[in-house]
């Protein structure tokens, strides 16, 4: 009998690493996303928070550590992923995985029913969404995030300048370099690896282990998301962390 609590673990802890060969301080940023959300959720007797394209859980499972009061939310079109989210869910967590595609109409109903969000967080999930839908998507936020709520959001953020935007690479290069990273496996492999296992294929259906996900929807600047998040009614929106083109950007409702 296949031990599936097992067979989640093993797939959630090698997509942490194949993260990794992309983002050497992907473990700093989760700590600079869950500063914030502390910070914001301490005094709220029971914050809700949601977490955007959640993936297999990994920054929903952190913040729990962060804020165990907090009720947690993912949201993810990829119904695999969920499936290993859900999986490996720690005993007793308050945290609900929820598929829908962000963007779509009711996705944030969907998400949180019919009460304000203390913060939103994502993590390298937002650049998939083209840039149309992910200003359509913060305009959403804008109207669910209550008064002094956060959006939360580390992903790679490109430089305008093309000479810029090579240095910023190179910096993040030479980073898992120093880190050993560059070894990790890749996304692609993952995705390959997992589409075979069997442990997974006694778990999940052909049509759920199938990516869902084809390419960069964008490679937008910091500049860009914060105007856009200015232009849907955020009050106050800045980079709090950055190394070379991985940053953390806050947007204060």
């Amino acid at each position: 009998m296949v031990d599936h609590g097992a067979v989640a673990r093993t797939w959630v802890e090698r997509w942490d690493r194949q993260q990794e060969h992309y983002i050497a301080e992907r473990e700093e940023r989760f700590q600079v996303i869950g500063d914030v959300v502390e910070r914001v959720c301490a005094p709220v007797e029971a914050p809700l928070v949601v977490d955007l394209g959640c993936g297999p859980g990994s920054l929903s499972t952190r913040l729990h550590a962060r804020v165990p009061h907090a009720r947690i939310v993912g949201v993810d079109v990829h119904p695999f992923l969920l499936g290993l989210a859900r999986h490996t869910r720690p005993a007793q967590a308050s945290i609900d995985y929820v598929l829908t595609d962000l963007g779509e109409p009711g996705w944030t109903g969907r998400a949180g029913g019919d009460r304000m969000w203390d913060a939103a967080v994502s993590t390298t999930a937002l650049h998939w969404l083209e840039p149309e839908r992910l200003q359509g998507v913060y305009d959403d936020l804008a109207t669910v995030i209550r008064p002094g709520g956060v959006l939360v959001n580390g992903d790679h953020l490109y430089p305008e300048r093309p000479v810029l935007r090579e240095i910023a690479e190179f910096v993040r290069e030479r980073r898992a370099e120093r880190a050993g990273v560059l070894a990790n496996e890749d996304w692609a492999t993952w995705w390959d690896e997992a589409r075979s296992d069997a442990g997974l294929r006694a778990m999940f259906t052909e049509d759920e282990l199938a990516t869902k996900s084809g390419g960069h929807g964008n490679d937008l600047s910091a500049r860009w998301h914060e105007d856009a998040l200015l232009r849907a009614g955020f009050s106050d929106v800045g980079v709090v962390w950055q190394y070379g083109d991985d940053h953390v950007v806050v947007a204060v409702r």
